[in-house]
């Protein structure tokens, strides 16, 4: 079949918005409205005529509510394929009617595990019956339409309205799908709360998890690779997509890679003073905390001001005037912050390509998730690494300890090495980062990189010196020979922050002593790939 008329509809919504202007468009179509508990009522009170779903099925709703929907007759009037002489003559034989139109949104479960609800207030809000119907609708969709969003209400009144009351199968179709991710989305939050919550199963049997697309994205990494983005259904997180866009191009999904490593980074520093994070291909090129945010700029961008251009900047405090006629002075992609006033928006807004956002908060640094990798055949899964460094678990492994001012530069620096693609190497200073190496294949050569790039800062700036002089010296992993670690102590370092757990400790630890270091172990790494 193509177009079928809508002679009766059934409707059982948890979700009453819409409901009411919703029935009045069926009901000025002459359609019958069956309907079940609070939806009749909320119809009924709104002066539409509805016939009671005990009237077709002849048993009460029963059990609580739990049983109502599931009868022959009701599934049978889904179920019925109206072109098939034996349906028919079933239908007739049992005086089922067909049911043209199924409208059902399904018991918030999830609502009720993010309040806290007690376990049997969870379990009482699995629905059963609105999932049996959104299924025999929706497979029968040649000659049953199915909605299960109240955001479809207005499109299917328009489809009536163009058919004469009537729905088309390609709109069926579209709606049929969409149920059966609306069911499987639902199952997969009821399975995921009993494996994690109910049996405490911090890796299932079977991994589910839904989101729901926001916008596709122009392309991914490169033009010839399609993209989208896509939210948890839940609506307790912040991060990118719940940012306010206030001005500039629709972000790429390399923007949102790289803003989101900003973020992620930018989250450590939370309750510290102002602080300004630059990213570039998903890895920090300059950090500092200062007195104010433009200080913190200014010493962000003396790290890698070449990097910066064309850069991720992120903020963790609002934006004002002076900082954002500092960062408008170079090319920058996106900016993010927890606020702007109206002086540093009206100063981006001359940037119409900057991508300014604004978020509702930062992401807690320290917050439980689960990642995932694709990998061929499989999917890799592990927990976010949202290890936190306690200064008292630092084990002072040199003859000279650190002094106050080395053990601040070392944990800013340990701090950024974290978000630091591996091999990672981090000099920091006063508060900022002095040099920064990361993603080689060995520790030695980022020890290098990130020299040279203080080096070049050096020249760019006129200082006698690079910044690496008198530093603190972070590596994500420990350093496996004494050469990596000589390397910074030929920049400059004088304090060096490591996990440690080599075999050859002792033979590093013996280096840093005869070069003078002072060295804590953490007794945690940082591996990024």
């Amino acid at each position: 079949m193509t177009n079928v008329k809508i002679g009766r509809a059934l409707l059982s919504v948890s979700d009453k918005h819409g409901l009411v202007e919703l029935g009045q468009a069926l009901a000025a179509h002459g359609v019958e409205l069956v309907s079940t508990g609070g939806t009749a009522a909320a119809l009924r009170a709104a002066g539409l005529i509805v016939r009671d779903i005990s009237d077709l099925t002849g048993f009460p709703e029963m059990m609580d509510g739990r049983v109502k929907t599931l009868h022959p007759v009701v599934h049978g009037g889904l179920l019925a394929v109206r072109d098939n002489a034996e349906h028919v003559a079933a239908m007739a034989e049992h005086a089922i009617g067909a049911i043209d139109l199924v409208v059902v949104n399904l018991y918030p479960f999830e609502a009720t595990v993010a309040r806290g609800a007690a376990r049997d207030d969870v379990i009482e809000n699995i629905d059963i019956g609105g999932p049996s119907m959104v299924r025999s609708a929706a497979k029968n969709h040649d000659y049953v339409a199915i909605v299960t969003d109240p955001a479809d209400y207005a499109t299917l009144i328009a489809e009536m309205s163009a058919t004469g009351g009537a729905t088309t199968l390609a709109f069926r179709r579209k709606l049929a799908a969409k149920a059966y991710a609306a069911t499987a989305a639902y199952d997969s939050a009821i399975a995921a709360w009993f494996a994690r919550v109910d049996q405490g199963q911090h890796f299932p049997e079977t991994l589910t998890g839904t989101h729901r697309l926001v916008t596709p994205l122009r392309y991914g990494e490169n033009p010839h690779q399609l993209a989208a983005l896509y939210v948890p259904r839940s609506t307790d997180v912040i991060g990118l997509p719940q940012a306010d866009q206030i001005q500039g191009k629709e972000l790429s999904y390399n923007n949102y890679n790289d803003a989101n490593a900003a973020i992620e980074l930018i989250a450590e520093f939370t309750d510290a003073g102002p602080t300004v994070v630059i990213v570039k291909h998903a890895n920090p090129c300059g950090v500092a905390t200062a007195p104010t945010l433009v200080e913190a700029w200014t010493a962000a961008l003396s790290c890698d001001s070449v990097s910066a251009f064309g850069g991720i900047v992120a903020t963790n405090t609002p934006l004002d005037a002076p900082t954002a006629e500092a960062i408008s002075a170079i090319f920058t992609e996106v900016v993010v912050a927890p606020g702007a006033d109206d002086a540093a928006r009206a100063i981006f807004a001359r940037k119409k390509n900057l991508r300014l956002l604004i978020m509702p908060g930062l992401p807690r640094a320290d917050r439980a998730a689960l990642t995932t990798v694709p990998i061929a055949g499989g999917l890799l899964v592990q927990d976010r690494d949202n290890g936190q460094l306690d200064p008292a678990d630092l084990k002072v492994v040199t003859r000279r300890a650190p002094t106050p001012a080395e053990m601040a530069d070392a944990l800013f620096a340990w701090t950024v090495a974290k978000h630091v693609k591996s091999n990672a190497i981090v000099y920091a200073k006063d508060g900022a980062t002095a040099g920064i190496g990361a993603g080689q294949m060995n520790r030695r050569d980022s020890s290098r990189i990130a020299a040279a790039k203080a080096q070049e800062a050096a020249e760019t700036h006129g200082w006698s010196q690079p910044r690496t002089v008198g530093s603190a010296v972070a590596s994500d992993a420990f350093f496996p020979f004494a050469d990596g670690l000589l390397a910074a102590a030929e920049a400059g370092a004088t304090c060096v922050i490591q996990p440690g757990g080599s075999i050859r400790d002792e033979d590093v630890i013996k280096a840093a002593d005869d070069a003078g270091l002072a060295m804590v172990f953490t007794g945690m790494r940082h591996f990024r790939h």
